[in-house]
């Protein structure tokens, strides 16, 4: 059965490049990180984790756009590694907060290092000022969205 519509081409939108472009930047950020015992996910959560003493797992769901049980699996797996701790909220005694370990705090420049020489080998090539453009226009449609989650996956 044939339509008189046009069926646009998958090339002529944009969300199918911005696919495109970024399955193969997550990719390869995937594979740098997984070389160093931890996924992308682990890594968002660390990061999270650097600039403050501690979290309790509901302020890290509600800062990364996850769930809370979400967040319990991957602390869980980083306890298991060595690079978090879990320990009872000083203010709250029925609760906990997660730390990063010694360790952890080691491994989170050496994986945002790796970020960084990703981000270069994909968007070097690009003039800064175009590099910049495309910062905002992302940003913008994050805010013109209202998109919470963060990207770990």
């Amino acid at each position: 059965m044939s339509t008189n519509r046009s069926t646009s081409d998958l090339t002529a939108h944009l969300g199918y490049w911005l696919r495109y472009v970024s399955n193969h930047v997550s990719q390869a950020f995937a594979r740098k990180v997984e070389a160093h015992g931890v996924t992308v996910a682990e890594w968002v959560l660390m990061r999270q984790l650097l600039d403050v003493d501690a979290l309790p797992p509901s302020r890290l769901a509600e800062r990364m756009g996850m769930t809370r049980g979400a967040i319990t699996k991957l602390a869980d797996r980083l306890l298991a590694k060595s690079l978090l701790t879990r320990k009872p909220d000083p203010v709250d005694g029925r609760a906990q907060t997660l730390a990063l370990t010694a360790k952890g705090r080691r491994l989170v420049p050496e994986l945002a290092a790796l970020a960084d020489a990703n981000d270069s080998e994909f968007f070097d090539h690009l003039a800064p000022k175009d590099r910049a453009a495309l910062v905002r226009i992302l940003r913008d449609i994050v805010e013109k969205r209202g998109l919470k989650s963060l990207p770990v996956d």
